[in-house]
Order: C-alpha cells, then structure tokens, then sequence
C-alpha cells in the first residue's frame, strides 16, 4: 500500500479529533473495495451493507487506537473481516453443487423465475453478462472454503493485499497465512476443475452459458463465451493454476455491487442461498 499524503495524514489527525467527516473522507477512499468484499464473503447486498456501516461505526470509535503501524484501510478491513467472520461462524460452508441446486429451484418456481425475469427488464443493473457469473460463481465456490481461508485469498488474490498486511487483518502470523492461501487455491483449483464446463471438459456446470442463452439471445454463445479471455487460454493449456489466475484477474476488475448486472447477479445469489437453505427466496 502507498504511504498516506499529506492530505491524509491531516484528515486523520482530524478524524483523531473526533471530526466524523474528516473520516468520512478517509473511508470512502477505499469503501466500494470494503463493500464488495464484504459481498463477496456474506453473499448478501443488505447484510454486506450493514456489515460496513458497523465497521465504518466502529473504526471511527476506535480511530484514538490507530498506531499507524499498518495502513489506515488495513486497519479498517481488519475490523470489517471480524464482523463478517462473526456473521459466518453461524452458517453452514456451501456445498460445490450450490449452484446446481439454485438451476433445480429456479427451475422449479414460477415466483423465482419472475423475479429473473422482472430484474433482467426494468433494473438499470438487470443486464446477463457471462464475465459477472464467472465472478459470481466464484463466490459460490469461494464459501465451500473455511472462512479464514475465504477470507485470505480473496483478500490477496481480488484486492491485492500483501501477505503481512493479510496477517494483521486475521491476526495470524505470515506463515499460517501463506498455509492458508496455499490450501485455500488448491481446493478452489481442484472444485472448479471438477465442475466448470466453460473451460474445462470434465466441468459439469455450464449455468454460465446455458444464463446468457436465455438472457443474451442476440448473442450467438460461441461469440458470447470468446469474449472470455480463459476460454482461449483452456484450449492452450492444462495448467489449472494459471486458469485460477485469469480467473482472479478477471474477478479483480468487477464491482459485484455496481456492475451493470449487479442486481441480476443478486437475485440469482438470492436463489443460491435459497437452494442451499441458507436464507428463504424473498
């Protein structure tokens, strides 16, 4: 991370002083990062928004104790990866045929399948695109991991955190944290060479294309799934790692909150969490 400017360091110095919107400033420089994070670990839009609120509340009572000894949005995701892994230790981990389970209960509802339907027309956020299910779908693979596990590979893989700024936020030494990322890869390489059809022939799961035929049919599906830069490399390739890669690399450059299919995208995690009884369709 960058050293703070001198505008920032002011801020903070402010903010020190009980000066809520010098803070403010301070957290909106990195809370889209904060929140899609956040989405990404609870699959939820209103739980991932009132898990940032409390870490916004909670930074801002606790800013006297800043140091400074890590960034300022260390310190911050530090506190909002404990209130999501507080979230999650009530949950179940997600089964790898999660989204197996969403196809057969969409399939099978009539209110569902509106709810789609209604979405992908009047939402300004109601677009399919295949590059936002892949994150999505990483996601879903992403909460078959144990939460520390989620926690740190998506913090170095999507939001390009370092290994020690990893340990401060877990509170874990850099060892464990290397242990953690170097299984945390292993299992999400390993379920998505089992289950992804789009680059992998052995994949079982092709919601990805079998979406984009229903809500893109003006786009041809070989036109559609070759904008995918992974596609061509898997054709290129046996290297599952590097696929993981190009995975991350895509996953890295999506907002799940503000992309143009966000509100697609949620309502289909709507009915994954459904699927796997995590939460009723509502």
């Amino acid at each position: 991370m960058s050293s703070p400017s001198n505008s920032q360091i002011n801020l903070l110095e402010k903010a020190k002083g009980g000066d809520i919107l010098a803070f403010q400033e301070l957290f909106l420089g990195f809370q889209d990062q904060l929140k899609s994070f956040l989405y990404r670990l609870v699959a939820n839009r209103e739980d991932a928004e009132d898990l940032a609120q409390d870490a916004f509340v909670r930074a801002f009572e606790k800013i006297g104790t800043f140091r400074g000894e890590s960034s300022l949005k260390t310190w911050v995701f530090r506190i909002a990866a404990n209130l999501g892994r507080d979230a999650l230790r009530q949950r179940q981990r997600w089964p790898e045929d999660a989204q197996d389970r969403s196809k057969s209960l969409a399939m099978g509802s009539s209110t569902i399948a509106e709810a789609f339907m209604k979405v992908h027309h009047q939402s300004p956020s109601g677009r399919y695109d295949v590059r936002e299910h892949i994150d999505f779908c990483f996601t879903c693979i992403g909460k078959t991991l144990p939460i520390d596990q989620q926690v740190a590979v998506m913090l170095k893989d999507v939001y390009q955190f370092k290994r020690r700024e990893i340990a401060e936020i877990l509170e874990l030494t850099e060892g464990k944290v290397k242990h953690l990322l170097h299984d945390a890869r292993t299992t999400m390489t390993n379920v998505f060479s089992r289950r992804c059809a789009l680059v992998n022939q052995k994949g079982t799961c092709n919601q990805c294309s079998e979406l984009a035929g229903i809500y893109n049919p003006r786009q041809a599906r070989a036109a559609h799934l070759n904008k995918i830069e992974m596609v061509a490399e898997a054709k290129q390739t046996d290297d599952l790692r590097k696929l993981y890669r190009l995975r991350t690399e895509l996953v890295r450059f999506i907002d799940p909150i503000k992309s143009d299919g966000a509100d697609m995208q949620e309502v289909i995690m709507r009915c994954t969490r459904a699927a796997v009884r995590e939460k009723a369709f509502a």
